[in-house]
């Protein structure tokens, strides 16, 4: 008989949810506005400490769009993205009509390289004319980016960043939240984040104004009329009072969420330290407080005898759900004709690397399955130590 499934990062529900849903059935407040809208908003907004407003939206995605849209981005701009992450960093620039100019990482962080950046915005003065339009830097798994340093060359040039905080909510870097040191900043609530509205997004804003403008074009950007009048194109991106109400309930929690995974975070870190060959990706100084929203290991297969697929094909066979880490953008097909400025950080991390579960919602037990599943791996087949040592360090019968 098959074990239970173990997923990657499977959204946890606090028992708040239903009351706030419940609530907006009751009032009929079944539309994309309304209170739970209104309140989750809010609820961000203290959360995340800092003098910003946030509209919710129906996925980050959405953020990102609207954020770049502000910022002015349109045919022939280019803008600068950080090459390892998820595809929906970069695709909301072709949304625009213009073309990312993609930075690899550094390897402490694995986030945007500040050195790489600041060679590519020379080179792109250099070959265009002039500066690219936006910079997007990642905090990638929740580790927060070097912001200090990209803030700093962002403003010597003048050119605006949105961080993609996606995966970062309740993450910090020197004491602040990620998604508050850019002129805008995206938050994602799929069912596999932080925090779930089951699907949603939020853009960061510094001003009240950015706040409506981004509400206007939200709301497929009506002008201020009796009547229905459109000066610009606008979009269907309001999250859902229902969804909101989710997200509410979520809310409550946020604080143990993130206590959860980063307790499981040292876990595996406790673990497979007793590994040869195997890194768990961590904070790299105390400037760094990563959510740790997904842990991710590096295998050294000439050391440990098996690889990152090795260990992905292994997992699935025990109904554990692994992932690989992302395939940078200058390594995708659609985005082969960019440029890209890279030392082959990324595509080293994507060769080796590997995403374990980390939802708040597994059990000890659980994670007592997974570091299981490594460690056989690891008895069977490291090829460097004598197999009594390996049971020594590991816990073997």
């Amino acid at each position: 008989m098959k074990s239970k499934k173990i997923w990657l990062s499977l959204a946890r529900m606090t028992g708040h949810e239903q009351g706030f849903i419940n609530e907006a059935f009751d009032t009929n407040w079944v539309v994309p506005l309304g209170p739970n809208v209104n309140g989750f908003e809010q609820d961000l907004e203290l959360y995340l400490n800092e003098n910003v407003h946030v509209v919710a939206l129906s996925s980050g995605t959405a953020a990102i769009h609207l954020g770049l849209l502000q910022l002015g981005v349109g045919p022939g701009d280019e803008v600068i993205c950080q090459s390892f992450t998820f595809v929906a960093s970069a695709n909301p620039i072709r949304y625009l009509g213009a073309s990312p100019v993609f930075i690899d990482s550094e390897i402490e962080t694995w986030n945007m390289s500040p050195d790489l950046l600041r060679i590519a915005i020379k080179d792109r003065i250099k070959l265009t004319g002039k500066k690219p339009k936006a910079i997007i830097p990642v905090h990638l798994y929740g580790m927060p980016a070097r912001m200090d340093e990209i803030m700093a060359i962002a403003n010597e040039y003048g050119i605006p960043v949105l961080e993609d905080a996606a995966e970062a909510l309740g993450s910090e870097y020197k004491g602040r939240k990620c998604g508050t040191f850019g002129k805008f900043a995206c938050l994602s609530f799929n069912g596999n984040k932080m925090i779930t509205t089951s699907g949603g997004g939020a853009l960061i804003c510094h001003t009240e104004k950015e706040a409506e403008t981004t509400l206007y074009y939200a709301t497929q950007a009506r002008d201020d009329t009796h009547y229905y009048q459109h000066s610009n194109i606008g979009y269907n991106y309001r999250m859902s009072n229902i969804c909101a109400g989710i997200g509410r309930g979520q809310m409550i929690e946020v604080e143990q969420f993130v206590s959860r995974r980063r307790a499981i975070h040292d876990f595996y870190m406790k673990e497979l330290s007793l590994i040869d060959g195997i890194t768990v990706f961590d904070n790299p100084s105390s400037d760094f407080n990563s959510n740790h929203w997904l842990t991710c290991i590096l295998i050294d297969s000439e050391v440990t005898g098996f690889t990152n697929k090795d260990l992905f094909l292994k997992m699935k066979e025990e109904n554990i759900e692994t992932r690989p880490l992302w395939k940078a953008m200058h390594m995708q097909p659609i985005f082969e004709d960019a440029p890209f400025y890279g030392d082959g950080t990324s595509s080293d991390l994507f060769r080796k690397g590997l995403c374990l579960p980390s939802g708040a919602s597994l059990s000890d037990w659980d994670l007592r399955r997974v570091v299981g599943v490594i460690k056989d791996l690891a008895r069977y087949n490291t090829p460097i130590r004598s197999l009594s040592k390996i049971e020594k360090e590991i816990g073997g019968s």
